[in-house]
């Protein structure tokens, strides 16, 4: 049995949710990059986006990172991608853009069914409901669960749980 002796890369560095105005609403990192970093790289890969216009396409490389970005409603959804470490120093980031675009859509309708119609709102009102929901659907950086069904259960049983009268959550 073989075991890499580098550690393997994300597929996923980070996913941020950011509003018409440039503001962060989630973050949510898979790879450690110390706060002054993250918040900098935040800040112009948002500028970036949101400077875009809708006949340019959603992908975008910035810093050795690929961007894939889609807008729904007034929330930008933003997923950060880098090279595997194993391929080596500037190698090609080979992530699938289109898959990317469809875990997107998938999040989306997640949240949706969740939600009702996800807004901004939601997301600052509900942000650990939010965060337990991506942390169904992606584990260390993987996409690890897409179905609806099985990634509302444990927070439905969460929020049944919330609402009785003798629940751990009282």
């Amino acid at each position: 049995v073989h075991f890499p002796t580098k550690p393997r890369s994300k597929m996923i560095s980070f996913i941020l949710m950011v509003n018409k105005q440039g503001q962060t609403r989630l973050s949510s990192y898979y790879q450690w990059m110390p706060m002054e970093e993250r918040v900098a790289l935040e800040s112009e890969i948002i500028r970036k986006c949101l400077s875009r216009s809708e006949l340019q396409c959603s992908f975008l490389e910035y810093r050795g990172f690929k961007v894939i970005y889609r807008r729904y409603a007034s929330l930008f959804f933003i997923v950060g991608t880098k090279a595997d470490i194993d391929a080596g120093k500037g190698a090609e980031n080979n992530e699938n853009e289109m898959g990317m675009l469809e875990f997107i859509h998938s999040l989306v309708e997640t949240m949706d069914k969740w939600a009702g119609s996800i807004c901004e709102l939601d997301i600052m009102y509900q942000l650990e409901e939010v965060h337990f929901l991506l942390d169904e659907m992606v584990m260390n950086g993987y996409v690890v669960e897409t179905n609806k069904a099985n990634i509302l259960r444990p927070i439905d049983l969460l929020e049944r749980e919330a609402k009785t009268a003798d629940g751990m959550f009282r």
